[in-house]
């Protein structure tokens, strides 16, 4: 039965967008909340939405105006945690579903944040370098009056990197009068950023990979990957389960798709990609021109690493795959959940399959804090050990509830959100 939500002023009920996708998951995930389900608004509310204008000057004197957004869903755990991205589909219904799924995906993996989320609605690519700092400085001084180290750290997201983020962290700092490193995470190893921290969502994705594996009776080592997505999470998960010997079959990004059924060279791949900004164009493989086509490739594993709503009840039937890792932010409907579960697809969550960034993000901010930084060996250690207790915690769950992996990672989030809005109470 699907409930029909109230929507508030500022959305409607045509134009809910992934909003409405996260709201159905917590409909699912509510009867599995016993006592704690009279807080379940909690989640279907953020705490708080800042839109903002972000006025440049460009580079040929005129002036351009951009929307931009900080959302902070909840911040019952700790401070609200989240990336900032540059896109020019960026929406308010977007944003504030990646902020809630940043509740939930801290929760889950038991990192001590809120969940929150940031963009800019602007390709990125239509602006120079200096048009790109003068944006970025200037959004940083419109969200100021809500971030902070310990109020909502900001992070890499699409089409913002390392050098984003050195550009908020000092345009904050100036404001306050004295630097503060602890502001945004992914920062540059020289500006207090941490080793492994660029990998570390795609390596998030391949740890999880290999446990849902086991767990599958599926052997990596000589395993078919297909990949949507060849950037910081899908190239990283594809060169690491292409050295544990698996063999990427497919990959498609937003210009093109290159599919070879004996495995694409991947680092081959990658060097191309970094010349060109393309997997188009690829000697090592074929280029096949329908993009609908890379949904039918034969595989064992499919990350898609890309963004939001990929998989619909229109390609989900064609999928072959037996595992699902989502790399990306909310890339399957809820509708196409169900297919895939019908299909006896296994779906691992984002919520789960992609926490890798966010929990080196938190040991990035404890090492500022401390200002006593780990080897990448610690971190990867630690990231691993995190990653494989959280999926086994929620693998358990499922069996015993009988639920999909994506509704008991929500029962094991929102439990543990609930549980800190009970106990902390209402103010006043």
């Amino acid at each position: 039965m699907t409930i029909k939500h109230e929507v508030p002023s500022y959305l409607t009920q045509h134009g809910i967008g992934p909003w409405g996708d996260y709201l159905e998951q917590i409909d699912r995930v509510t009867p599995y909340l016993g006592n704690l389900a009279r807080w379940v608004e909690t989640m279907k509310r953020p705490k708080r939405m800042l839109i903002v204008d972000v006025p440049i000057e460009r580079d040929d004197g005129t002036i351009a105006h951009f929307e931009g957004y900080r959302v902070q869903h909840n911040t019952s755990r700790g401070p609200g945690k989240g990336g900032v991205r540059f896109h020019q589909d960026v929406t308010l219904s977007e944003v504030m579903a990646l902020s809630a799924w940043m509740t939930v995906k801290n929760a889950a993996v038991n990192v001590p944040y809120g969940g929150a989320k940031g963009g800019i609605r602007v390709d990125p690519k239509t602006l120079s370098q200096g048009e790109l700092q003068r944006m970025t400085r200037r959004y940083t001084s419109e969200i100021g009056i809500i971030i902070g180290p310990n109020k909502d750290i900001p992070a890499p997201d699409v089409n913002t990197n390392e050098q984003i983020m050195a550009w908020m962290m000092d345009t904050y700092s100036m404001n306050q009068g004295s630097t503060a490193s602890g502001v945004v995470t992914g920062k540059p190893i020289s500006l207090g950023g941490s080793l492994g921290r660029r990998e570390a969502t795609g390596r998030g994705v391949f740890v999880v990979g290999c446990e849902a594996a086991v767990k599958r009776g599926l052997d990596i080592h000589g395993a078919k990957i297909a990949v949507q997505g060849f950037g910081n999470v899908g190239g990283i998960a594809a060169r690491l389960f292409s050295e544990a010997g698996a063999k990427v079959v497919a990959v498609q990004d937003h210009i093109s798709t290159v599919v070879r059924s004996s495995g694409l060279d991947v680092a081959a791949l990658q060097a191309h990609v970094n010349e060109t900004g393309s997997v188009a164009g690829f000697k090592g493989g074929e280029e096949i021109s329908d993009r609908a086509q890379f949904w039918a490739v034969d595989c064992d594993i499919l990350v898609p690493a890309a963004l939001e709503q990929q998989i619909t009840v229109e390609n989900a039937p064609t999928i072959r795959a037996k595992i699902i890792l989502e790399g990306a932010n909310g890339p399957t409907s809820p509708a196409a959940d169900d297919i895939l579960h019908e299909k006896g697809v296994l779906v691992v969550p984002d919520v789960i399959a992609n926490a890798g960034g966010v929990t080196v993000s938190y040991f990035e901010w404890v090492q500022d804090f401390s200002s006593f930084f780990w080897t990448e060996d610690e971190i990867n250690l630690r990231l691993t050990r995190i990653m494989r207790e959280a999926f086994t915690a929620v693998w358990q769950l499922a069996e015993e509830k009988k639920v999909s992996l994506r509704t008991a990672a929500f029962i094991v989030a929102c439990t543990r959100v609930l549980q800190a809005r009970e106990m902390r109470g209402l103010y006043p």
